[in-house]
C-alpha cells in the first residue's frame, strides 16, 4: 500500500502571537537573547481549534478558518485568535473535554506555572501592546505542600470528560491529585493518591518502595467507551520521568491496579508522554532521548508487545510528542515528530508483535529551514478527529558562541572580508594575550611595592570578558496538513 501524501494547508511562524521573530544572533557587544519557539500543539475536542504553547511561557489559540479543506494558490497565514501569558514558567496545558467553538462558556482551560497555583483561563485573550501584564483568571485551584506550605510543582494535567468534566486530575512528586472544577480555591481539592508508598514500620536500612517514585510527569485517561474501558470511566496511566508505570482506577477512588519499571535495557531518559490506543489494550510509551516508543498490553501488564524503532533524531532532549489514531484493519497508527524535522508513522500497530518495528513511512523536510538556520525538532504530530488533517509544529535552541555568529552573519561576504576579519580576529587574540601578559606583570609589580610600603607605580587593568553565549533558535513554525 503505498504512503500517502500530505499537503500544506495552513501554517504560522508567530509562535508568541507576535511578527516573526528573527533569527539572528546577538554580536559580541549586545546581551544574549532568546528566540521563542513553538513547544506543543494539540486539538480542541471537537477538532476545531488549536493550541500552542512556546518557550516564552505563551499559549496562543487558532480557530481554523471553515475553508481549510478547500483548493488554494497558497497556504493559509494563521493568526491566533488569543494570546495567554503566563506569570511563571509554562507547565502542561489541559483544554476543556467539551469545548465547542459554538458556545462562549465552554472555551476554558487549564494552565499551570511554577510556584502558581493551577489555573482556569478564558483561552481568546489578548496582550495589550501598551501593557505587558498578565490576564486574571477566571479561578484558581490550590495544590500546598502541608510541610512548607509552598505551591507543589504540577507535572502534568488531565481534564476527562467522563462525569460531565467537572473534575481534572494533577500529577506532582509522588502524588496524584483529584479536584472538582466547580468548587476553585482550597475546596476544589478532593482526594490525593500517593504513588510511592514506603513502609514506616521497618527499619530505615530494609525499607521497600512500592509503587511510582518521582515526578508524574505524563497521565492519560483510557477510552470508556472502548471495549476494555470500564463504563463511565477508564484507568488512568501514569509515568514518572523514573521510568515508572502505574495504572489507577477512578471508580475505586484512584486505587492503584498495576505499577512496573521500565527495563533498564530500553533506552530512554524518563517517561514524558503515555497514550492508549484506541481499543483501550495497549498502551504507548513515550520517553525522551530515544529513538522508539514501546507498546504494552495492559492485559499482561509487564508485558511488551512491541518497540517503534526508526525515529530519526530521537536523542536529542527536545520533546517529541506523538499521536495515535484508529486505523483501518483493526489496528492502530502511531504518527510522532522526528529530531530532523519530519514525520514517522507507523501503521496496524497491534496486530503483531516484535522487539523491533519499523515505520511504514515517513517524511523528511516537513519543516525545512531557511538559509544559515539549524535544523529544528518536530515537537509534536497531533493527529485531528476525522484522521484527514494533522497539525505539526517545529523548534528548537541551541547554545551558539558570540564569534561564531560573526563568521555565520558574515557568511555572505566575499573572501577578503572573510580573510579580514580571520586577521582581525588573530590580532584581537594576540594583543589579548600580550594585555594578560602584562596585566599578570603588573600584579607582581604591585605586590612586591606594597611590600616595600610604597605606591603602586601602575594601575593594574582588568582581564578582558570572555565573549558572552547566545542563545539562538532553528525553524520553527506551526503546519497543517490534509492527508
Amino acid at each position: 500500500m503505498p504512503s500517502p501524501s500530505l499537503d500544506l494547508l495552513a501554517e504560522s511562524h508567530k509562535p508568541d502571537g507576535s511578527r516573526p521573530a528573527t533569527h539572528k544572533t546577538a554580536s559580541l557587544h549586545q546581551t544574549p537573547r532568546t528566540d521563542s519557539f513553538f513547544t506543543n500543539v494539540q486539538w480542541s475536542s471537537d477538532g476545531t481549534t488549536l493550541f500552542t504553547t512556546s518557550s516564552e511561557n505563551r499559549l496562543c489559540t487558532y480557530v481554523l478558518p471553515e475553508d481549510l479543506l478547500e483548493p488554494k494558490d497558497e497556504p493559509i497565514e494563521l493568526t491566533p485568535h488569543g494570546t495567554l501569558v503566563l506569570p511563571g514558567p509554562l507547565g502542561p496545558v489541559a483544554p476543556s473535554p467539551y469545548w465547542s467553538v459554538a458556545e462562549s462558556y465552554t472555551q476554558l482551560v487549564l494552565t499551570s506555572s511554577r510556584e502558581h497555583p493551577i489555573h482556569l483561563y478564558y483561552p481568546f485573550q489578548s496582550l495589550s501592546s501598551s501593557s505587558q501584564s498578565h490576564q486574571r483568571p477566571l479561578a484558581s485551584y490550590f495544590l500546598i505542600d502541608p510541610l512548607t506550605e509552598a505551591y507543589t510543582p504540577v507535572t502534568s494535567l488531565l481534564w476527562p470528560g467522563s462525569s460531565g468534566g467537572n473534575h481534572f486530575i494533577a500529577g506532582s512528586n509522588s502524588l496524584i491529585s483529584l479536584f472538582d472544577i466547580t468548587r476553585p480555591g482550597e475546596s476544589a481539592y478532593t482526594h490525593s493518591e500517593p504513588t510511592g508508598i514506603i513502609p514506616t514500620y521497618q527499619k530505615s536500612s530494609k525499607r521497600t518502595r512500592v509503587g511510582l517514585h518521582g515526578a508524574i510527569s505524563a497521565l492519560a485517561l483510557q477510552n470508556p467507551s472502548s471495549s476494555y474501558g470500564i463504563s463511565g470511566a477508564g484507568l488512568v496511566a501514569a509515568g514518572t520521568r523514573t521510568r515508572g508505570l502505574g495504572l489507577y482506577d477512578l471508580n475505586r477512588a484512584g486505587e492503584c491496579t498495576a505499577s512496573w519499571k521500565l527495563s533498564a535495557s530500553q533506552d530512554g531518559n524518563g517517561v514524558m508522554q503515555v497514550l492508549w490506543s484506541p481499543c483501550g489494550r495497549y498502551l504507548v510509551v513515550n520517553e525522551r532521548s530515544t529513538t522508539s516508543l514501546l507498546v504494552y498490553d495492559i492485559r499482561e501488564t509487564h508485558s511488551l508487545l512491541a518497540r517503534l524503532t526508526g525515529r530519526r533524531g530521537g536523542k536529542t532532549k527536545q520533546r517529541l510528542n506523538c499521536d495515535v489514531y484508529a486505523g483501518s484493519g483493526g489496528g492502530f497508527e502511531v504518527w510522532s515528530g522526528t529530531g530532523d524535522g519530519g514525520v514517522v508513522v507507523w501503521e496496524n500497530v497491534g496486530l503483531s508483535s516484535g522487539d523491533d518495528i519499523e515505520p511504514s513511512w515517513e517524511r523528511k523536510g516537513l519543516h525545512e529551514p531557511r538559509s544559515g538556520e539549524p535544523v529544528s525538532a518536530v515537537s509534536a504530530a497531533a493527529m485531528h478527529l476525522a484522521g484527514s488533517v494533522v497539525a505539526t509544529c517545529s523548534g528548537s535552541w541551541k547554545f551558539v558562541d558570540d564569534d561564531d555568529s560573526d563568521s555565520e552573519s558574515e557568511s555572505d561576504d566575499d573572501e577578503d572580508s572573510s580573510s579580514k576579519k580571520s586577521d582581525s580576529d588573530s590580532n584581537a587574540d594576540l594583543d589579548e594575550k600580550t594585555d594578560a601578559d602584562s596585566s599578570h606583570n603588573h600584579d607582581g609589580d604591585e605586590t612586591e611595592s606594597q611590600v616595600s610600603g610604597s605606591a603602586p607605580s601602575v594601575v593594574t587593568r582588568p582581564p578582558k570578558p570572555k565573549p558572552k553565549r547566545g542563545l539562538v533558535t532553528g525553524e520553527t513554525s506551526l503546519k497543517i496538513w490534509s492527508i
